[in-house]
């Protein structure tokens, strides 16, 4: 298998890491891409981002109410 981050991993497709990436194990090497977009178009004097586990994305939340999402107009 692959070690990733601590984790060993089976030979073949992971659909989901720990840390929110697909990626495929071989003898060979392992290769990864994430399964999130990072915000970029928000109001950063407002806002924050935080990362969701669970979704395998970033909220983009009010720094004075991070219960209140905030517009995000792009992410990359």
């Amino acid at each position: 298998g692959c070690i990733l981050d601590g984790k060993l991993y089976p030979f073949g497709e992971i659909a989901r890491t720990d840390n929110c990436f697909r990626c495929s194990c071989s003898q060979d090497a392992m290769r990864c891409c994430s399964l999130f977009h990072t915000p970029v178009g928000y109001d950063k004097d407002k806002c924050k981002v935080v990362f969701n586990k669970k979704s395998c994305n970033y909220d983009v939340v009010q720094k004075s109410d991070p219960s209140k999402e905030c517009f995000v107009s792009s992410r990359v």
